[in-house]
């Protein structure tokens, strides 16, 4: 399994990033222009990833993303995973939309 940067991922100029974290996580923080299907639900909506380019894959640290990665591998999808996840992300000081209940 491949693997990495949140900074190198935002380097690249149209990066297609999944985000397996579940909805109520997705209120709390979040990255624009990803595409937003839970790991659970990953199996069945497989087919809404673009099957010509990279998907990055992301979750909260990185434990949810891995397990999307190699599952999308199995498929044909040519997946890495964002080391460290939104936390990561957000620590690298990446633009992230903070929100959610107070």
């Amino acid at each position: 399994m491949r693997s990495t940067t949140p900074n190198d991922v935002h380097a690249i100029e149209g990066a297609v990033i999944l985000d397996v974290r579940e909805p109520g996580e997705l209120e709390q923080a979040r990255i624009e222009g990803t595409l937003d299907i839970p790991l659970g639900e990953l199996v069945e909506r497989a087919g809404e990833l673009p099957s010509d380019t990279t998907v990055y894959v992301l979750c909260h640290v990185g434990g949810r993303s891995a397990q999307a990665v190699q599952f999308l591998e199995s498929r044909g999808v040519d997946a890495v995973n964002i080391d460290g996840g939104i936390v990561a992300w957000h620590r690298a000081g990446l633009p992230v939309t903070l929100g959610g209940a107070s």
